[in-house]
């Protein structure tokens, strides 16, 4: 199949923005629960929907009596919490547009964003991101005013507009379109410099509405099981802004977590009790691997791969009687998962609050063998597909029928086509308008309302995509081989002692690799086998672990043919890391600095 489209079952209002909606659920139901939040303690508590309305309302007086004004563009360089939902709200309440920066961004890339963009003001979270700013202030004559979270900004902006009248701010609110401009959001410059994509308000309403409407088992409550999920996800990326806005309109309680590491995270999963989360694969891995490390501690290992094993397969022939091809699960295959229920898979869904039915992955491609694990231990992951040009999701597994290792069929609205090259193409109502001041870079990306995507991809007989690779990441050896790298960095990552795996070969006669190791799962390792804590410097050449990265490579390569096998590999001492600029802030690699940082690594896999 060469091109599928999916009906819409959403439109964007004819009127208003995204703003509308706090005013109008508080109206109708006041006293629904609209968002969770820490207090001082670091306890959740409930924010009601007229609770909201009336922060957002005050906010936006503020920004109004600060200068503030309709079509003006603010940026926010902060982490995922509850004051960033409360400025997007309130910015645009009065019609203005949020450039959101990633709070880890160098000064030269919050520099460029806001010099681009025009920035008249921006919102920080504390002093080193207010440094940032200041350390090229001298370069945005055009910015005018910084908040700082930290110290008062909310309650200095409250005050400052506390003499304004509510109808001075719904004259502003009126004036928004659907058409009108939501977010100037940038790519994450993984082949230069970033691109801001100009995203409309309804871009953002169609997405979402469709998403709540389509994925309806996530977002719909029952009395006495309210949906809720916790937002973890960067609100600098277009999947984590889709999450916030659809949390609002579709009137699911969510709260926000600022930290992605596991011994922080767990406990605030445990505490706020989501009904469902959306993730990158990332995530699932994490929590997939530290419950193994916990079996293996226990000396549960053999027990914990049987249950994973009977997950797989449960998960499979669940799959297979959804789609007519099989019975089902036997009822030996019941029992065994029943079993298993009780003293695994429960346990790790308690990990993650207990409620949990649901999540949606995006962000790179998750295994598929993952996926049915989750699956058949009660956590249905619909895996999906999309970019910041298409505010996020373009196509996603749907509920009745998950085809595991694909990323679904083009959501309702969207169509997608592949090129004669294997490019995916996108058209829909949620694709962006342009990039900001780049018209080169939008005619090169949209051709009469296709969205060239980059990726490479293939449709089965269903409409079902497979992502296989990018189209300015095939490597092409000298032999002539082309080679995408995206189906052999995944296996070797399969393997719980690998963080990150980068395939070169460009214009090389064969195809090698850089390996960098997970430091939590080495260190257990280590544990399990007895062995001495090691340096860095050690572990790259111990030759145990340099096995057991091998059996990784082996598996990959039984992918591919001969001509496009990994021949050799190096472990490297440290991880890939944004700091050092080698990673996105949405942790795609970054090939080209990469390559140029381990220059000599990558060489030295070339000699004779």
């Amino acid at each position: 199949m060469r091109e599928f489209t999916n009906p819409p079952l959403a439109s964007a209002p004819p009127v208003g923005g995204l703003a509308d909606v706090v005013f109008e659920y508080a109206l109708e139901d006041p006293t629904y629960i609209a968002l969770g939040r820490k207090d001082e303690r670091g306890e959740w508590r409930d924010v009601t929907a007229a609770e909201f309305r009336d922060e957002v309302l005050a906010l936006a007086k503020g920004l109004l009596a600060q200068g503030i004004r309709f079509g003006d563009r603010v940026a926010i360089m902060c982490r995922t919490r509850y004051e960033w939902t409360l400025f997007d709200y309130a910015l645009w309440t009065v019609g203005a547009q949020v450039v959101p920066v990633y709070p880890t961004s160098s000064a030269e890339q919050v520099f460029w964003m806001l010099y681009d963009s025009q920035c008249t003001a921006a919102m920080v979270e504390h002093e080193d991101h207010a440094m940032t700013i200041a350390t090229v202030i001298d370069r945005l004559p055009q910015l005018r005013r910084l908040w700082q979270l930290d110290v008062g900004a909310v309650q200095e902006l409250y005050e400052a507009g506390a003499h304004l009248d509510d109808e001075v701010v719904h004259r502003h609110r009126r004036a928004v379109t659907p058409e009108s401009i939501a977010t100037i959001i940038y790519t994450s410059g993984t082949t230069g410099r970033p691109k801001g994509c100009v995203i409309s308000h309804a871009n953002f309403m169609i997405e979402a509405d469709t998403v709540i409407e389509r994925w309806a088992p996530l977002f719909k409550s029952r009395k006495g099981d309210e949906a809720a999920t916790l937002l973890f996800l960067p609100l600098a990326h277009v999947f984590g802004r889709m999450v916030q806005v659809a949390g609002i309109r579709g009137k699911v309680k969510f709260g926000h977590q600022p930290q992605l590491n596991a011994a922080v995270l767990l406990p605030d999963l445990a505490a706020f009790k989501p009904t469902f989360f959306l993730a990158v694969p990332y995530i699932f891995e994490k929590v997939f691997n530290a419950s193994r490390r916990k079996a293996e501690r226990e000396g549960r290992d053999r027990p914990f791969e049987k249950a994973v094993e009977v997950a797989v397969k449960y998960a499979d022939a669940m799959e297979a009687r959804a789609w007519g091809t099989g019975p089902g699960p036997s009822a030996g295959l019941r029992m065994q998962h029943q079993f298993f229920d009780k003293v695994v898979y429960g346990k790790i869904r308690e990990a993650m609050g207990g409620r949990i039915k649901y999540a949606m992955s995006g962000g790179s491609a998750m295994d598929r063998r993952l996926g049915l694990f989750f699956a058949g231990a009660g956590v249905h992951i619909f895996e999906g597909y999309g970019l910041t040009e298409c505010t996020a999701a373009a196509t996603a597994n749907p509920p009745e029928r998950t085809r595991y290792g694909t990323v679904g069929q083009a959501i309702p609205g969207m169509t997608v086509h592949i090129a004669d090259d294997s490019e995916i193409w996108l058209r829909g109502p949620n694709v962006f308008q342009c990039y900001l001041n780049n018209p080169k870079a939008t005619d090169e990306t949209l051709h009469e309302g296709w969205l060239a995507t980059g990726d490479l991809g293939s449709l089965d007989e269903d409409g079902y995509l497979t992502i296989t690779g990018r189209k300015k990441e095939i490597l092409v050896t000298s032999g002539g081989k082309s080679v995408s790298p995206a189906i052999l960095e995944e296996r070797v990552r399969d393997h719980p002692l690998v963080a990150q795996c980068i395939v070169v070969g460009n214009d090389r006669p064969y195809i090698a690799a850089l390996v960098t190791l997970d430091g939590e799962a080495v260190e257990h390792w280590l544990q399990m086998h007895g062995k001495a804590k090691l340096s860095a410097a050690e572990l790259v050449r111990d030759p145990e672990l340099e096995t057991e990265v091998r059996r990784a490579v082996v598996a990959a390569n039984t992918l591919v043919s001969q001509a496009e096998s990994i021949r050799t590999f190096r472990i490297l001492a440290h991880q890939f890391t944004e700091e050092h600029g080698l990673l996105t802030p949405s942790l795609k690699l970054k090939r080209k600095a990469i390559e140029k940082a381990y220059a000599t690594e990558v060489e030295a896999l070339y000699r004779a």
